[in-house]
């Protein structure tokens, strides 16, 4: 099967070009029309509690992109002590923070389900795992399982090898956790937690999860 990619300029514009560059919101705070304001589409609570049963965390955790606390509710519950952030005040952690803009962690460790498009969930990775160099923690992504194969990613890949991935089989995650906002391709995404340890991973362990274990 061949690989059609829009041109060059195209996907360029759609890439993080870094500090100085704004957040590419618009005023209504959508990427694009089809998509959430602020790119908010919550975390089913069994997608954390998969990543859980693999993954230990040892320390305080930081979830960047709380949301309404879907993540963090499911850390708190399971022992671990959350600081919850968000662009965005959603009655639930602290609003406001821009985490592309912090200049040091909040805690050990980094999970979240980060925004998606333009670029954003990449630089959302590069700078947990630039965050987390001094503190020795894990940084744990909700991702999109195609942008594990993606041209434009190739060089994240090989240049910051996870330790692990953990592909879940089913899982929606409804733009602001309404159904009725879906659009046609929303139930067709597929995602993987991406794992990052602060050892160099010479190899990428692989595990498989079936979300339906960890429903309540």
């Amino acid at each position: 099967m061949s690989l059609h990619l829009p041109p060059r300029a195209f996907r360029d514009s759609y890439r993080w070009l870094g500090e100085p560059t704004p957040l590419p919101y618009r005023a209504d705070g959508r990427l694009h029309p089809s998509r959430a304001p602020y790119e908010f589409y919550p975390t089913p609570p069994q997608a954390t509690r998969a990543l859980l049963s693999l993954e230990s965390f040892s320390g305080s955790i930081w979830e960047p992109a709380c949301g309404r606390g879907h993540i963090s509710k499911v850390l708190e519950a399971a022992g671990h002590k959350v600081i919850s952030t968000d662009l965005v005040q959603r009655d639930f952690g602290i609003g406001g923070v821009d985490f592309l803009r912090e200049t040091s962690t909040r805690a050990k460790h980094i999970i979240t389900n980060p925004p998606y498009g333009r670029g954003l969930a990449d630089a959302f990775v590069e700078h947990a795992l630039a965050l987390t160099e001094d503190t020795g923690g894990k940084v744990a992504m909700l991702l999109n399982l195609a942008s594990l194969a993606h041209p434009a990613r190739h060089a994240l890949w090989t240049r910051h090898r996870p330790a692990r991935v953990i592909v879940l089989d089913e899982l929606v995650c409804w733009p602001e956790d309404d159904p009725s906002r879906a659009t046609r391709l929303t139930a067709s995404h597929r995602y993987c937690w991406v794992v990052w340890s602060p050892e160099t991973a010479k190899h990428t362990a692989l595990d498989w999860v079936s979300t339906r274990d960890f429903r309540a």
